[in-house]
């Protein structure tokens, strides 16, 4: 069973005005934008009372949630299904160290609430693009969506990426459908590399790239054409 804990607003009115300001210059007429945090809790049984309350103690940190029900259109930003983000770890550890052993994970999620004109479908989809990382996270309608996060898949086969036999192509539709968010650069880099090893990618390959990609974005000044340095080991 899942339960669902609302936490503490996620955004200052800086990063919010900063949002607003993109939405603009893109042409989305976004008009206000609220977000906290939501907190999502894995229960193999109920809590009582006492364990309720120490559920939400735990979980009550950064500035004062006033009651109020947010207006606007949701979007739930979480971690893929399917991954386990540090946030869970650790929060999840020290609930079982404060004896809550009903708590088979903790996760934790960010809920926009969007106050916007009429917006297409597409134009929703790029306001979503705007508010998370499609290679780590997804986008949700719901809270209630978020049990999928919780939901154990048998592991997929390792599948291969016919690179050999459809070129180029194969690589652009992995990218798409496995969200990795790769830059035409990057798959060039790709083709010329398993072109040279005489053999298809597999999608574990092609996600290990696309998370070095991250990697190297996030932890030094190296330009996203010095990938290219990399050898095919490396990924």
């Amino acid at each position: 069973m899942m339960e669902i804990l609302r936490g503490s607003p996620a955004l200052s009115a800086f990063r919010i005005n900063k949002l607003l300001a993109r939405f603009q210059a893109a042409n989305l007429q976004v008009h206000n934008i609220y977000a906290e945090y939501v907190h999502f809790a894995d229960l193999n049984a109920p809590l009582n009372d006492s364990e309720q309350a120490q559920l939400t103690r735990l979980l009550q940190y950064g500035p004062a949630l006033n009651s109020h029900t947010p207006a606007g259109k949701l979007l739930l930003v979480t971690p893929r299904p399917g991954t386990i983000s540090p946030w869970s770890s650790k929060a999840t550890d020290i609930a079982h160290n404060c004896g809550l052993q009903q708590v088979d994970r903790l996760e934790r999620g960010v809920a926009y609430y969007i106050e916007a004109s009429t917006l297409t479908a597409e134009q929703w989809r790029q306001v979503a693009a705007e508010l998370h990382d499609r290679m780590m996270e997804t986008v949700f309608s719901s809270l209630t969506d978020a049990e999928k996060l919780f939901i154990h898949h048998q592991p997929a086969p390792v599948s291969s990426v016919d690179l050999l036999g459809e070129g180029r192509q194969a690589l652009i539709d992995a990218n798409l459908r496995l969200g990795l968010a790769l830059a035409e650069d990057e798959i060039d880099y790709l083709q010329e590399a398993f072109t040279k090893l005489g053999r298809n990618p597999n999608d574990i390959e092609l996600y290990m790239f696309a998370q070095a990609k991250i990697s190297n974005c996030t932890c030094s000044p190296r330009r996203p054409g010095e990938l290219r340095a990399l050898p095919p080991q490396d990924f």
